[in-house]
Order: C-alpha cells, then structure tokens, then sequence
C-alpha cells in the first residue's frame, strides 16, 4: 500500500512538472505562430536575384 502513495505522488510531480514546462513555454511565446514558418516555403520570392545583384548588394554594406 505504501507504493502505491509514493507511485501517486512520484507521479503528481511529474505532471506538475510537465505542466510547468508548458506554462513555461507558453508564456515566453513558444506556441505564438505556428503555421507561418511551415508554408514559408510554399511562397517565392517576387524577383530573384541575380548573381551580379547579389555581389553588388553586398559590397555596399
């Protein structure tokens, strides 16, 4: 009978700290945007680059 207390609170901790954690992320902005990053991809760029272009966009900075 005693393991099972000790199980119950082992476990009570655990998911305490699994909630911490998701509070946690969610209040530093972890879960903020989610779907831009993945359909970035999916768009192209209004015009690319040429090789020249990208020498001389360079060489003024």
């Amino acid at each position: 009978m005693k393991i099972i207390f000790l199980l119950i609170i082992v476990s009570l901790i655990v998911a305490l700290g699994f909630l911490g954690a998701f509070l946690w992320a969610v209040r530093n902005g972890q879960y903020d945007d989610d779907v831009s990053p993945a359909i970035r991809i999916l768009f192209d760029d209004d015009k690319p680059q040429t090789q020249a272009e990208n020498n001389h966009n360079t060489s003024k900075s």
